[in-house]
């Protein structure tokens, strides 16, 4: 998941609630980049700014800290799995109000037939495990 951005100067990976945090965590470290969370509604402890998105069975809100991000800071994005598509869109949203430079999306695991790669057409987007 590493090696398509260890040369792109990330300054920070953002993991997403819950799962992304296991990849996420290690990734950074590997990068010698900082660790952002995104996490849904409530759950953080500072001032933040949030995002709603639509699921399947309905929407969820995502929050990110207000001061997690520098304006231009490479930002690599980072989930366990690739499925419609929408929780990363959201990250994306809120890696954008930030002023946040996303320099791309690593996943572990893609779920082609929901298609969720379309809707990040404009970014790098790997995975490692395609079904």
């Amino acid at each position: 998941m590493i090696a398509p951005y260890k040369d792109l100067g990330v300054d920070a990976v953002v993991g997403m609630e819950s799962r992304g945090f296991i990849f996420s965590s290690p990734i950074a470290y590997q990068l010698g980049a900082g660790l952002i969370p995104v996490r849904k509604l409530g759950k953080l402890p500072a001032e933040t700014i949030s995002v709603e998105y639509a699921l399947e069975y309905g929407s969820n809100t995502l929050e990110i800290h207000k001061d997690a991000i520098q304006p231009g800071q490479r930002i690599l994005i980072v989930d366990d799995l690739l499925a419609t598509g929408g929780t990363v869109r959201g990250t994306v949203e809120l890696v954008e109000k930030l002023q946040g430079q996303i320099v791309g999306m690593a996943f572990l695991v893609e779920l082609l037939a929901l298609k969720g790669r379309d809707r990040l057409q404009g970014y790098k987007t790997t995975s490692v495990i395609q079904y």
